[in-house]
């Protein structure tokens, strides 16, 4: 019964998203005006309604109801109460559904909350919005039911894929959707202004707080994700440029380019139609990897929905919302005007730069996963990883970093390097000085070495922008730029220690041996077996020393076995101090050599000096992003209760 209410809600979600599109078109002519009032209310209804769908996919999940087919092949009776709930969009399905949700209540709260924009120009965005969602609200409906019966009921469920039961990944999928499809509000809104002509620092105002909700989203989901990668893969990594890894990976950047091109538009009325093509754009690399990650046409740990049927469906949504919104901008572009011109040395001038560097980072990225997929389907195998990515990303991220050092002590329109010059002494000594530091370790190589003198010039000053400011009063705006470019030097930091310092050690070791990685000394204790909810695993007691004279504190890797699905993994043990961390992973029984009577036990060991750098830097930058989101939503809220005493003011005094 419930499986049926949440089937018919979504029907009924398909319903109104029609609905909502048919008459916010008409509203924007002078016969169908007056449907365009429904458009607000039509759009909250179906925002509730894919939210009720959802909560009964979940409640399906939580009681395990065997009879409905996706439960059966995602859940498990004996999974705990959390992985249960997780498994509703740990699956091709789910997911889907928790993306069309999450795309009705970002249309819903748009009507309810965004008032600053011209009624036409809303029309226009809700209007899209439908237009969008009803796709995949056709795709679902027509090709992926996730409330499809199964008879006859099986007694047991298959289970969800171990490596998703995790509490980094339960949560780490919502997370990157939300921030994916915030993003569709963008579009939406860029659709909304090529509709209306409407495109100024009004429209740049009310569309850059949806942009930063979707790009802090995204800041989080890839950090979050980036973080589960590295502990529960038991690789010892943190990226891997994994083309599933790129899919998130190209929306963030178009995303980080939108939204300074937005803060160009809103606060000097330029770049008008960058910032309308950036919009498309960003929805554009969520579709992507979209398709991507569903077309089966990537093996990864991350693609778990694998059909191509269901990849061409997606291609074809590509292809009418990107090529549409392509073809309309072409029409469009002639009459939006690119606004208000700046000099090269001047704040815009920097952030143009930033734009086009990120740009470049994109199309670097976006070569790079698809062209093995191009040169597999013209039969030629090719590989394309780290010795790619990682210096051409750097040929346009270096001189990046270099201009945001400089960037936020110019003015707007017109500025002279020589009036940043002298703030700008101390990092440029800081970044000589750290070169030549890390030069003196030796054994560091080119891009590590350039990434260690950078982040700690860069650290410095993302800090200038404060300097003879009351820090009480500064405005949360730029508390959000100065700690989010600050997360940036912390995380490039610990990403190029990471990378330079590491150490890793593969032993083979009895009971009672010390083996050495890096500053750490650890002796296999025991290894016996243990027992979880559902899976059985064996357990080594590690007993590791800092140096000679640090105290000895104990760490507990793990083999796991699950039974449903049949999966053997490795669960790292790590243990963090102030300058690193240690990864310790268990093998399994390494096989007894001539006249050997003790067994010996496969460890891999790695030494990560300042890796929690890494996410620690991720998440500063998502907190950035989240003070200026505030001081944004702060300063509207009081423009709008201002405005509200005016107009009450003028009332009262009969004018």
């Amino acid at each position: 019964m419930i499986a049926e209410l949440g089937l018919a809600a979504l029907w009924l979600a398909a319903a109104l998203a029609a609905l909502q599109l048919v008459s916010g078109a008409l509203g924007l002519t002078e016969r169908g005006a007056v449907l365009g009032g429904a458009v607000r209310p039509v759009a909250v209804v179906q925002g509730g309604l894919a939210l009720l769908a959802f909560a009964c996919l979940i409640y399906v999940f939580s009681v395990t109801d065997l009879s409905v087919k996706l439960v059966a092949l995602n859940s498990h009776s004996m999974k705990p109460l959390v992985f249960k709930i997780a498994g509703a969009w740990g699956n091709h399905e789910g997911s889907m559904l928790l993306w069309v949700t999450v795309m009705g209540l970002g249309g819903a709260f748009v009507a309810l909350v965004e008032k600053r924009l011209p009624e036409r120009t809303m029309l226009a965005t809700l209007a899209g919005q439908a237009f969008v969602s009803l796709g995949f609200y056709a795709f679902l409906l027509l090709a992926s039911n996730p409330f499809e019966r199964l008879s006859p009921v099986p007694m047991e469920g298959n289970g969800l894929n171990p490596l998703l039961q995790d509490l980094g990944l339960a949560f780490h999928p919502p997370t990157l959707y939300l921030g994916y499809v915030g993003l569709s509000i963008a579009f939406s809104f860029a659709i909304g202004a090529l509709v209306t002509r409407e495109v100024g620092p009004a429209f740049a105002k009310a569309m850059r707080p949806w942009v930063l909700g979707a790009w802090i989203f995204l800041t989080v989901g890839i950090t979050a994700g980036s973080y589960w990668a590295y502990y529960e893969l038991g690789w010892g990594g943190w990226w891997f440029w994994d083309p599933v890894e790129n899919a998130s990976l190209m929306p963030w950047l178009a995303a980080t380019a939108l939204l300074h091109s937005c803060g160009v538009l809103a606060a000097r009325n330029a770049l008008r139609a960058w910032t309308i093509m950036l919009g498309v754009v960003a929805f554009s690399m969520s579709m992507i990897g979209t398709f991507l990650v569903r077309s089966g046409i990537l093996t990864s740990v991350h693609a778990f929905a694998v059909d191509p049927q269901r990849g061409t469906f997606i291609l074809a949504l590509l292809a009418i919302y990107i090529g549409g919104a392509l073809v309309l901008f072409g029409l469009r572009a002639a009459t939006v005007t690119e606004g208000e011109r700046f000099a090269f040395v001047s704040r815009e001038g920097a952030l143009v730069v930033n734009n086009v560097m990120l740009s470049a980072i994109l199309g670097i990225v976006l070569f790079g996963t698809l062209y093995p997929l191009f040169a597999e389907a013209m039969g030629a195998k090719v590989s394309v990883g780290p010795p790619y990515f990682n210096p051409m990303s750097a040929l346009f991220a270096v001189p990046m970093l270099v201009v945001l050092m400089v960037g936020p002590l110019l003015r707007w329109r017109r500025d002279k390097f020589g009036r940043v010059g002298r703030g700008l002494v101390i990092p440029a000594m800081l970044v000589v000085a750290g070169g030549i530091g890390v030069l003196v370790l030796g054994g560091v190589a080119l891009l590590p070495w350039i990434g260690l003198a950078l982040s700690v010039g860069l650290g410095w000053a993302s800090l200038l922008p404060l300097k003879g400011r009351n820090l009480r009063r500064t405005p949360l705006p730029i508390w959000g730029m100065v700690v989010a470019h600050f997360g940036i030097a912390v995380a490039l930091f610990g990403m190029s220690s990471e990378s330079a310092f590491s150490v890793e050690k593969l032993v083979a070791v009895r009971m009672g041996e010390v083996t050495q990685v890096g500053p750490w000394g650890v002796k296999l204790g025991t290894v016996e077996p243990v027992a979880g909810p559902n899976w059985t695993a064996m357990e080594a007691r590690l007993l590791v020393r800092y140096g000679i004279d640090g105290k000895v504190t104990r760490m507990l890797p793990q083999s796991r076995s699950f039974w449903t699905p049949p999966q053997q993994t490795s669960e790292s043990a790590l243990l963090t101090r102030w300058n690193g961390q240690l990864y310790a992973v268990l093998g399994g029984e390494a096989p007894k050599v001539d006249g050997e009577k003790q067994s010996r036990w496969q460890l891999r060991l790695w030494w990560k000096p300042f890796a929690p750098l890494i996410w620690i830097g991720g998440l500063l930058i998502a907190l950035g992003g989240l003070l200026a989101l505030l001081g944004r939503v702060a300063a509207d809220v009081r423009r709008i209760v201002a405005k509200d005493k005016i107009a009450y003011r003028r009332e009262k005094q009969g004018r």
